[in-house]
């Protein structure tokens, strides 16, 4: 084994809290444009944030900058670094292990959970939205191995 991909959301810290109370605000932010349901966006956050690229034609504007200050401002109530957690991802690199993390959360949610969780630096690659454990194995190898849970990453 030389690589490890990690499950951002099951293993690090779940950002799907915050990404449903982004939801909510940008629901209130983008009410005059009567087209947008936000409540009907797909449960994928990252078909999601490919049906909020097209709303951004209609006038939502750039969502992702949004999504990254909300984040941004709010990530110490939602996310706090484990110190079990962080110890095991210094043992796997301290091992020579390439770690990687995936998320269906987009790109800007996942890199500053990633920076609030403390874990920029131990982490080789960091792959989000659709599509995105396919995208980490094919950086990290297809044969590392995919943790989903704090638990797995503890015994590892």
């Amino acid at each position: 084994m030389s690589a490890v991909a990690l499950d951002l959301d099951g293993v690090l810290g779940d950002t799907r809290q915050l990404w449903q109370d982004w939801l909510a605000d940008a629901a209130r932010r983008f009410a005059s444009i009567a087209e947008l349901d936000l409540a009907a966006l797909p449960e994928d956050r990252g078909e999601a944030a490919a049906e909020l690229d097209r709303w951004s034609e209609a006038g939502i504007g750039d969502w992702r900058a949004g999504l990254e200050r909300f984040a941004s401002e709010r990530a110490p109530v939602y996310l706090r670094p484990d110190a079990e957690a962080s110890a095991a991802l210094r043992r796997l690199a301290g091992r020579g292990l390439r770690l990687g993390a995936f998320t269906d959360a987009p790109e800007p949610l996942a890199r500053v959970a990633v920076s609030q969780l403390g874990a920029t630096r131990r982490l080789e690659a960091l792959e989000a939205g659709a599509g995105a454990l396919e995208r980490l194995l094919a950086r990290l190898g297809w044969d590392a191995p995919v943790l989903r849970s704090r638990a797995e990453l503890l015994v590892l």
